[in-house]
């Protein structure tokens, strides 16, 4: 048995991509092949292979208890319409070029129809402290049932209009909000536009003030969320000018920088050499940003102060409560004989009281 898990028919516009899959059993283990027939007249169906249609067609098959098939064809054209075939047969002479198999290829099919693009002209305004993004479908074609505003995998706004033409209001700055912005029409298959937000970099110090003890390694990290992604970092050192560049792998620095990061770390730091501000300098096509981070190195001595600061408190609290203790103990002393002769005396006078009573 043979058959084909994906939709047995799908829609798909111009330069997308689609996959098929499709699944065979049988003992022996049968051979999976993909056939496609077109949807001209006079157009008959002809077998697929790996890296057909100028290496768009991709096969992968696996044959392991069972048979299994996958087609992946990308940057879809219009000729690329038309009924997808998968055969599955386990039959000797299958692929024998004059005897006929026993056994007939089991065939399970699928069809894909594939719709021209539609343009989407996209613009971005800035006025009054706003951003205005469009989007407008000059070819309206297909039905559309509403739209949707994403920014990532956030949905900022959706609606049921038809329109072919869709807006979205940002309050801010360009700086603030840059990035990529996609306008979704609901339409099948769903159509997407892109409208970009570009600035130069907005580079932030993940510090301002980084702090390392002597001998140690400083690492210092600056970021920039900003679209486009930074093409080029460069730190510098107490400047901006060329002869402050740090150049990684030089002395004691290793820069390292990906996108909108760069972290520079700086090996057996010392207060003479290494104490200042870096500079961390980033350039797109949109221009250039720069932030500063202040590096404060400290002696190896100086993570044991508090603790000589506590050592020091303590001896002087045990100073005090000493001499206060010897000072006060002869004034005890004293005051122990004064009540002990008073009570003595109590007594005496209890006691003649007693005998006069007697008497």
């Amino acid at each position: 048995a043979g058959f084909i898990k994906s939709p047995l028919s799908q829609k798909r516009l111009t330069q997308d991509s689609v996959e098929l899959y499709c699944e065979a059993i049988g003992n022996p283990i049968p051979e999976i092949q993909w056939w496609f027939e077109g949807n001209e007249p006079n157009e008959t169906y002809a077998q697929l292979w790996d890296g057909a249609r100028q290496d768009r067609v991709k096969i992968n098959a696996t044959y392991n208890l069972h048979s299994t098939s996958t087609i992946y064809i990308a940057n879809l054209t219009s000729d690329d319409s038309g009924m997808y075939e998968c055969r599955a047969s386990n039959d000797p002479d299958r692929n024998h070029l004059s005897k006929s198999p026993k056994v007939k290829w089991i065939r399970s099919q699928a069809n894909v129809f594939v719709i021209e693009r539609p343009d989407i002209t996209t613009r971005v305004i800035s006025e009054s402290g706003k951003l205005i993004l469009s989007c407008n479908m000059t070819t309206t074609y297909l039905a559309i049932n509403g739209h949707e505003w994403m920014h990532g995998d956030k949905i900022l706004h959706t609606d049921t209009d038809s329109s072919p033409l869709t807006s979205y209001i940002i309050e801010g700055k360009k700086e603030e909000h840059s990035g990529i912005y996609e306008c979704v029409y609901k339409t099948s298959p769903v159509i997407k536009g892109q409208v970009n937000i570009s600035v130069g970099p907005q580079v932030l110090a993940y510090k301002k003030s980084e702090h390392g003890n002597e001998g140690d390694t400083g690492v210092l990290i600056c970021k920039s969320s900003s679209f486009p992604a930074v093409d080029t970092w460069v730190w510098c050192k107490n400047g901006q000018e060329v002869s402050a560049r740090i150049i990684n792998g030089s002395g004691r620095y290793i820069i390292k920088s990906s996108g909108n990061k760069t972290e520079l770390r700086i090996l057996k730091l010392s207060i003479e050499e290494d104490t200042g501000d870096y500079h961390c300098n980033a350039t797109n096509s949109y221009g250039s940003g720069s932030a500063i981070v202040n590096l404060r190195v400290r002696s190896r001595l100086a993570a044991l102060w508090p603790f000589l600061g506590i050592v020091a408190e303590v001896l002087v609290l045990v100073t005090i409560i000493f001499i206060y203790e010897k000072r006060r103990k002869p004034d005890e002393v004293l005051d122990g004989k004064r009540h002990l002769e008073k009570s003595n005396a109590t007594n005496h006078k209890d006691k003649n009281v007693r005998q006069r009573n007697a008497n």
